[in-house]
């Protein structure tokens, strides 16, 4: 009997013939996992709605509707509220950045509350909130602040009297405007120190580090950021819990302060307004005291 060599190379071709459907289908399911992980990642951190309740969110206040085109040619919608022409403040500004589901209309008890300590207020809606065109995003969120800033900066306002005030997802917003440009002030509220940290701590069987693109790296900006920094936490937050706010706090250079919360995540006003109108206050009254009287 003898043998075939011409047969012999066969051998192992056919077996690369039979791994190469088993090798593609494991890279379709590594790619598929990772283009799920990213859509999973974008749906847990925006929920935008274009329903608009009201075209005055803020009880017996008027605002102005302020549309700006952003750096990638996006047109957002901001309400801005004067103060009054007589208020100690009146060159003061909050640039108020919102947490991450619904819009500005749906805002009414913190929109009040800031106005309440006679300041100006600019509350922007980001990429694909409410008025605003486009899909949110993080480098979006970014362009978003950077444009109600630059309207501020033409309308007047001194940058040493510009306060960044983020709530929720807009601590990272505003941590990045307070990074990129001159502000006076920077308000933290019921924030995260990254987003990554997070998601590591609400899905830890996910590679939310390998995987994850969306970062907010408040903790890490705060660390050269040079202003008055106040952050705002609750010990009952269920979503973003204190020791986020702690460890911003611990990251902030001095001058800054911090004010607890007595309430969960969503009921900061509703249920503990009193306390928090009064943080406010105390961060204006030791940042950016009323000029004194002239007699």
């Amino acid at each position: 009997m003898t043998s075939n060599p011409a047969a012999a190379p066969n051998v192992p071709q056919r077996a690369t013939k039979r791994m190469m459907p088993l090798f593609v289908k494991l890279v379709l399911v590594v790619v598929g996992a990772f283009l799920f992980l990213r859509w999973f990642e974008y749906k847990q951190v925006y929920h935008p709605s274009s329903v608009w309740l009201t075209d005055q969110p803020a009880a017996g206040r008027s605002a102005q509707d302020v549309f700006l085109t952003t750096g990638d040619g996006v047109k957002i919608h901001c309400l801005f509220y004067a103060a009054a022409e007589t208020s100690p403040r009146a060159g003061v500004v909050w640039c108020y950045f919102h947490g991450n589901g619904g819009n500005l209309s749906m805002r009414p008890l913190i929109l009040e509350a800031l106005l309440s300590t006679g300041v100006n207020l600019l509350a922007v809606d980001y990429h694909g909130y409410g008025r605003s065109e486009g899909r949110p995003s993080e480098r979006g969120t970014y362009r978003d602040a950077e444009a109600a800033y630059d309207w501020l900066i033409h309308r007047g306002f001194d940058p040493a009297r510009i306060i960044a005030h983020g709530e929720s997802l807009g601590g990272g917003v505003a941590s990045y405007l307070a990074s990129a440009r001159r502000v006076g002030g920077l308000v933290i509220q019921s924030s995260y120190t990254t987003l990554p940290d997070i998601g590591r701590e609400r899905f830890p069987w996910l590679p939310v580090r390998l995987a994850g693109s969306i970062q907010y790296p408040t903790r890490e900006r705060l660390s050269g950021i040079r202003v008055p920094v106040m952050i705002m936490h609750s010990p009952s937050d269920q979503l973003m819990p204190f020791h986020h706010g702690q460890e911003n706090f611990a990251a902030a250079n001095e001058p800054k302060m911090f004010w607890t919360l007595n309430a969960r995540h969503n009921d900061f006003v509703a249920s503990d307004g009193a306390n928090y109108r009064a943080g406010l206050a105390a961060f204006l009254d030791r940042y950016f005291p009323c000029p004194p009287v002239v007699r």
